[in-house]
């Protein structure tokens, strides 16, 4: 989205080699050559360099390897970059791992936050730029569960964490709140639905049941499959945060969504037929012959949904992909890059797999 007469930016992208944050890289890259854009990831297990892979050759793209909790670093890269905003994405962000392990998302998701905002707040004070920006990206899971006829979240639903991990990104995104209304600083907070689309690590359902259709292994779906996720493409996001940058208030929420409620089961056999359709020489057909069903996910959050009227009415964002379209495009991506999901099916993320789909919980 080019915009006339637009300054430049120097912007610093946190969790950039992850799956949201490459896909905003990109869209970034993309949108306005001639920004400065510093890519910051820890390159943990989800975290990825190859994403950005196209984009080696780019002079005005930096990459760094470092944690977004290395406060030493945050500021060298603010200074040194003459960094004037900030598209916070790094997160630990699966709720699985989260129940296994909880203390790496409240390390992540709230020290890793509040160490950014006191890096961002230095160097804010001595600036106070009109243009600066520090978005914080979170989740819809803030806001807990819907009920069947429930009506969908918004920026004004109470926040109801259910999980460890919806827990620390509602403690992060109080504390992006905060440093507006206490330090005056232009903070913004996106709450997204779920996203998919290309460079998806593949614990996540799309990509994990895409790839598992094309091992022939089974296809794990939680509880009696009832549970329902409104579906966001992730260039669609990517498009958002672009809009509440340039244009968003400083001090607001913006909830993100796709508008495409759909219970887990259908979603999976919607992927079952394209798989039928679109991959040559599955190892078992019909895909959906693989589906099993197993013991539900603890604490799991029944309905999601995202009332994003707020950003359609103010900052004039809507989704553009249905959800028909963009699994569609996603099976294709997976199906057309094989080299890059492949080498993801470590003996790290195997022993993971099996510690969270158990043989003892098929059902």
């Amino acid at each position: 989205m080019q915009q006339d007469n637009r300054k430049p930016r120097r912007i610093l992208i946190t969790g950039g080699a992850g799956f949201i944050g490459s896909n905003f890289v990109h869209h970034w890259c993309n949108s306005y050559q001639g920004d400065r854009v510093v890519v910051l990831d820890a390159l943990t297990y989800a975290g990825n360099k190859a994403n950005l892979a196209s984009l080696e050759n780019n002079s005005d793209l930096r990459f760094v390897q470092g944690d977004i909790c290395d406060r030493t670093l945050i500021d060298h890269l603010l200074e040194s970059e003459n960094i004037d905003t900030v598209a916070h994405l790094a997160a630990e962000s699966h709720v699985d791992r989260s129940i296994i392990g909880p203390g790496a998302f409240v390390q992540t998701n709230m020290v890793g936050t509040f160490t950014l905002l006191e890096a961002f707040r230095q160097r804010w004070n001595k600036r106070e730029q009109p243009n600066d920006r520090f978005l914080h990206v979170s989740t819809d899971e803030v806001y807990g569960s819907l009920e069947a006829n429930d009506p969908a979240f918004t920026e004004t639903t109470p926040y109801t964490p259910n999980s460890p991990y919806s827990a620390s990104k509602a403690g992060s995104d109080h504390l992006a709140r905060a440093y507006f209304h206490t330090y005056g600083m232009p903070t913004m907070i996106t709450n997204c639905s779920n996203n998919y689309g290309p460079y998806h690590f593949p614990e996540k359902l799309i990509p994990l049941m895409c790839i598992n259709i094309l091992l022939g292994k089974p296809l794990p779906v939680y509880g009696d499959g009832q549970n329902i996720r409104d579906w966001l493409y992730v260039e669609d996001h990517c498009r958002a945060l672009d809009v509440v940058i340039h244009q968003g208030q400083p001090g607001e929420t913006y909830n993100v969504g796709g508008n495409n409620e759909v219970k887990n089961i259908d979603l999976v056999e919607q992927l079952c037929s394209l798989m039928d359709e679109l991959a040559p020489d599955l190892p078992i057909t019909p895909a959906k012959n693989l589906i099993t069903f197993v013991k539900d996910r603890a604490g799991h959050d029944r309905r999601y949904a995202i009332d994003a009227s707020k950003i359609k009415r103010e900052l004039g964002w809507t989704p553009q992909e249905t959800v028909a379209a963009g699994l569609r495009h996603t099976v294709e991506w997976y199906l057309a890059n094989r080299d890059w999901w492949q080498p993801l099916l470590s003996d790290e993320y195997k022993n993971y797999y099996d510690q969270v789909y158990a043989e003892p919980n098929l059902s």
